[in-house]
């Protein structure tokens, strides 16, 4: 059987909405409605070339086969109508692996099938959920094998805020329950960085921003671009490559992460889990500024300090050398003042010490005369000067030893005797005990 155009089926132009449909007659149409190639291809003449034409499908002679009916359909439908919105609830959505998303959208009367192409899919922040309206933007068309009816998405909203706000939500939730989002976790920045590392497009507005506000304030700053893109599908990978770049370097004190303001959309690689991820694991202390005052991103919650817009995270990160020189002045007046009370207090107290030095001194000393005395007086006690005094007398060998026991003398040795005002010499005439009936030893003295 020959193959027939879709205006061979239905007509030159096709049906276009709100056309009357073909005529429910015999099945004949005017020669003069059918176009030059359908008589050339598609048209036949029964009955031996009567004349009279039979369109195609018109006749059980011109039947036909189920795929180019369907595949004109397709075409129908493809060609008649222009891309359109169409609004309804989501019901039995799937993505599968092949990472195209199959649903259907529905009301209270009616449903359509959709599909969702694989790069179409690729583009949403995430998977809507059952039941949520939704608007559906794309095109009519035929699914052949099945002769089903669909709606080919492009793009797919949500209701306000819609699919972005969901995707967000699920995203800080996860963190959340990692902890990532803690505010304890967020570090001090350095009071003065010597480094700072900037991680944004290069030729955004943002880079300039925060340059130029570093330099300003702080212009001995060294500053160390890591460049990338900051939206767009492969935006999200680049910004982690940029980070763990940048936090490489082993002079970096802190980090800015940055983009001027944009659509929901454009600031959607910075809502990304594996952007946030790589925020977090940043060893060093990292401020973000994207978008502006009013945009808040997953990535916000996860730095140690969110600035609401490029050109205050500058002024954030590195003081003003006009307040520096402010406050060294301040501080060294200060310092001044305080070396100079100080130094006061410090010759009072030394002034006080050394008048309680010389009050204890003094008492020390008349406790010590005290004790002195009483010293003194106990030793002249003990001393045998004044046993002499009593009238006893000590004898001395030739040494000055004391001689105490009578085997210490022998007959003819000289000795002295000191007595009280000086001494005596003497000479051992004979020894003798001390019991009753002992010699008495004799002695002489010069």
């Amino acid at each position: 059987m020959s193959q027939v155009s879709q205006g061979s089926l239905f007509g030159a132009g096709g049906l276009a909405p709100g056309d009357a449909e073909l005529p429910e007659d015999d099945g004949e149409l005017p020669a003069e409605d059918l176009a030059a190639e359908d008589l050339a291809e598609g048209a036949v003449e029964p009955n031996g070339g009567s004349g009279e034409v039979v369109a195609p499908g018109r006749s059980a002679e011109t039947a036909l086969p189920v795929a180019e009916v369907n595949a004109a359909v397709r075409g129908v439908l493809e060609a008649s109508f222009a891309p359109l919105w169409v609004v309804g609830e989501v019901a039995n959505w799937r993505r599968v692996s092949s990472g195209h998303c199959y649903f259907s959208l529905r009301d209270e009367s009616a449903q359509i099938s959709c599909v969702i192409w694989r790069n179409d899919a690729a583009r949403l922040p995430t998977d809507p959920e059952e039941g949520m309206e939704v608007c559906a933007y794309g095109s009519l068309s035929l699914y052949e094998t099945r002769g089903q009816y669909q709606l080919v998405v492009q793009k797919l909203e949500a209701k306000g805020e819609g699919l972005w706000r969901l995707a967000f939500e699920r995203t800080r939730r996860r963190l959340e329950a990692e902890g990532l989002t803690d505010p304890a976790r967020r570090r001090p920045l350095p009071a003065l960085p010597r480094r700072v590392g900037i991680v944004t497009s290069r030729e955004g507005a943002a880079l300039h921003d925060v340059v130029s506000v570093i330099r300003r304030r702080a212009p001995w700053t060294h500053i160390l671009l890591s460049a990338c893109r900051v939206q767009g599908e492969g935006a999200a990978r680049e910004i982690c490559a940029a980070l763990e770049a940048v936090c490489r370097h082993p002079e970096v004190d802190v980090v800015v992460l940055t983009r001027g303001g944009g659509s929901v959309e454009d600031l959607w690689c910075f809502n990304e889990e594996v952007v946030a991820r790589a925020v977090a694991e940043c060893p060093v202390p990292i401020v973000t500024a994207v978008g502006h005052e009013v945009d808040v991103t997953i990535v916000d919650l996860v730095a140690d300090l969110r600035a609401p817009t490029p050109s205050v995270a500058g002024e954030l990160i590195v003081p003003d050398a006009a307040d520096l020189r402010v406050a060294v002045r301040r501080g060294s007046s200060a310092l001044a003042a305080a070396l100079r009370s100080r130094a006061r207090g410090a010759e009072e107290r030394a002034s006080r010490a050394s008048e309680r030095l010389s009050d204890r001194i003094v008492r020390f000393a008349e406790r010590c005369g005290v004790w002195l005395d009483g010293l003194g007086g106990r030793l002249e006690a003990l001393s045998p000067l004044s046993t002499l005094e009593r009238g006893y007398a000590v004898p001395l060998d030739v040494e000055g030893r004391v001689l105490r026991r009578l085997q210490m003398f022998e007959s003819g040795d000289p000795f002295r005797l000191r007595v009280v005002d000086g001494e005596v010499a003497a000479r051992v005439e004979a020894t003798g005990g001390t019991g009753a009936g002992a010699d008495q030893g004799r002695k002489t003295s010069s």
